[in-house]
């Protein structure tokens, strides 16, 4: 209960634009969470600390929580497309920025699919999107 609270809290912190303070309770989440058995819950959590770091552009620090999630949500028959779709386009605009066009490219053309197989269009869009100016 207290890691899907400070996860609600860390996204709260996060709509009103204070970084610092999201980063810290999904920090906090991901610690708990670390201890039970959720990997889901984990690999979510993390991805979202992936997410604020590379935000804040802390590239660096954002690489090892896309890593770790892709690994448990891989890993776990019950993850879901959009969750593994949503976590490929972070882990895609952080090699962007790490100016890893091709391991981008593959990252952006693995969610483009599973966001066209989930009816996500706007994630298929900008998919295509991303996919071409990486490529131009």
């Amino acid at each position: 209960m207290l890691a899907r609270s400070l996860t609600g809290l860390g996204q709260i912190e996060r709509d009103l634009g204070d970084l610092d303070a999201a980063l810290k309770h999904y920090q906090e989440a991901a610690q708990i969470l670390r201890t039970l058995d959720d990997p889901l819950a984990l690999a979510h959590t993390v991805r979202h600390v992936g997410d604020i770091q590379r935000n804040r552009r802390q590239f660096e620090a954002a690489l090892p929580c896309y890593v770790e999630a892709l690994q448990i949500y891989r890993a776990d028959e019950a993850t879901t497309s959009l969750d593994l779709a949503n976590t490929l386009r972070g882990f895609a605009l952080l090699q962007a920025e790490l100016g890893s066009s091709d391991d981008a490219k593959l990252l952006w053309t693995e969610a483009g699919a599973l966001y066209r197989e989930v009816g996500v269009q706007a994630g298929a869009d900008e998919s295509e999107r991303q996919i071409a100016l990486l490529t131009s």
